[in-house]
């Protein structure tokens, strides 16, 4: 007989899912901001897109920390603490009189998302039944997606309507209304035991500069070149902090994050290609819009609306997909998903000298049911590989790399773009087919690393 998921459990993972959605609602709809900040605030490009870079920084320095928090904190105590962080953020961005608070405003909110991204999926781990668990995995992966397809519809909207700060004033109560949701149901959710370890600062500071250099280096390279001091000083020193980092938790008794766990090669395998799947959905969220503004000589908005279908439609597959895992196993739908991805984007490569937005159209929207059919199966399958106490390590790594890869996944293709550009003499079109063949490429990767894993 199936078990039956309960109310507390859904009531707390739609409390976590809602600080989540905002938190990746509020990432992506920024971009559209940067030219009424540049102009508010009297301040270039370069230092306005620190807006969403030390976001993205605070952000992937906290997520590691996941495993430490669970252990040492109650689950309600983390989700209050997020919540009210993030509310703090919110406010102080709504309210900021200069551009330095507005970065305030950002890393009080980056701590906040911080520990409620990983929460969420930690719940659903330990508190949902396991012939459950790719339905609840896949509307996990729905509220992400979702955020992902209206941020910059919403941002737009209100920009144009409102004004910037109301991006913020509009999800406080929604963050409110969540603080009461989790207050009530996650006190009934199954207890963690707690344990007494105490936080390494050395390890931590050894995580904050490792994602410092790796994401100031890498974000250098789409405006310097790569022998430029500027990008290879951060990335050498991001480098050595990395592995200096992984030796001090593979001989440490009380690792802040268990990194062994990537010596598990299934596990290994799965969080590439989690990973990879992260940079295409982020390289063609670039690629497309540009595309059609550029090449096609189309506005904005028509850029924007050719987007949200695609991307809708992917959210929705979520749950659908993972309703699939727990009938036929991981490997069928995450197979079918990269295998349409991959023709679509073979596609988009061949006749990208010539895409109407029609086609364009499609094609996005049927690489995000490929998207859809992998993406949150994908997590789920790679956590299966391991043991229960190493599950929040696990989830920890996962969300790390989804937010690493969200860093530098739009530099990547942007830098292509603008290199193979200049190489073809300014021929743009030619950078855009580089970076869709560059996307074609890695997709196959991924539908290698996945087809090569023993179950």
């Amino acid at each position: 007989m199936e078990k039956k998921i309960s109310s507390s459990v859904l009531l707390a993972i739609i409390a976590s899912g809602v600080m989540t959605f905002s938190g990746v609602t509020v990432e992506t709809s920024m971009n559209i901001t940067f030219p009424t900040l540049i102009k508010e605030f009297g301040i270039g490009l370069s230092v306005v897109q620190w807006m969403t870079t030390i976001y993205l920084l605070v952000l992937s320095s906290i997520i590691p920390l996941s495993r430490f928090l669970k252990a040492r904190f109650k689950m309600s105590t983390l989700f209050i603490v997020a919540n009210l962080l993030f509310l703090a953020g919110l406010v102080v961005d709504a309210f900021a009189p200069s551009f330095i608070f507005l970065l305030l405003g950002r890393v009080i909110q980056g701590l906040g998302t911080g520990i409620a991204l990983p929460l969420m999926f930690n719940i659903i781990l330990e508190n949902v039944p396991q012939e459950r668990l790719g339905v609840m995995m896949g509307f996990g992966s729905l509220i992400t997606a979702a955020a992902s397809a209206v941020g910059p519809t919403f941002g737009g909207i209100i920009v144009n309507t409102l004004g910037w700060r109301f991006i913020f004033i509009i999800l406080m109560p929604v963050l409110l209304i969540s603080l009461l949701m989790g207050i009530f149901s996650i006190p009934h959710l199954r207890k963690n035991e707690l344990s007494s370890e105490r936080f390494d600062l050395k390890s931590f500071l050894l995580i904050v500069a490792t994602f410092a250099g790796l994401i100031i280096g890498i974000d250098t390279i789409s405006t310097s070149s790569f022998w430029n001091p500027m990008v290879l000083i951060p990335i050498v020193i991001g480098l050595v902090a990395l592995f200096t980092f992984i030796r001090v938790q593979n001989h440490s008794a009380q690792p802040l994050l268990r990194v062994h766990i990537l010596k598990n090669t299934a596990y290994a395998k799965y969080v590439v290609a989690f990973f990879i799947n992260q940079l295409i959905i982020l390289g063609l969220a670039f690629v497309v819009p540009n595309y059609v503004q550029l090449i096609n000589h189309s506005s904005s908005s028509v850029a924007g609306l050719l987007l949200l279908p695609g991307a809708v439609i992917g959210a929705v597959v979520s749950p659908f997909s993972g309703a699939l895992l727990d009938r036929f196993g991981a490997k069928k739908p995450i197979l079918s998903g990269i295998a349409v991805m991959v023709v679509s984007l073979l596609l988009l490569s061949i006749f990208s000298s010539h895409l109407a937005n029609s086609v364009i159209m499609i094609l996005y929207s049927l690489i995000m049911i490929g998207v859809g059919l992998a993406y949150g199966n994908i997590m789920t399958k790679g956590l299966s590989y391991l043991s229960g106490e190493l599950q929040a390590d696990g989830n920890a790594i996962i969300t790390t790399v989804q937010q690493f890869a969200g860093a530098i996944g739009t530099v990547i293709v942007a830098t292509i773009i603008t290199k193979v550009g200049a190489i073809g003499g300014g021929n743009g079109l030619l950078g855009y087919t580089a970076a869709l063949i560059f996307l074609l490429v890695i997709s196959i990767i991924q539908l290698i690393t996945i087809k090569t894993t023993k179950e």
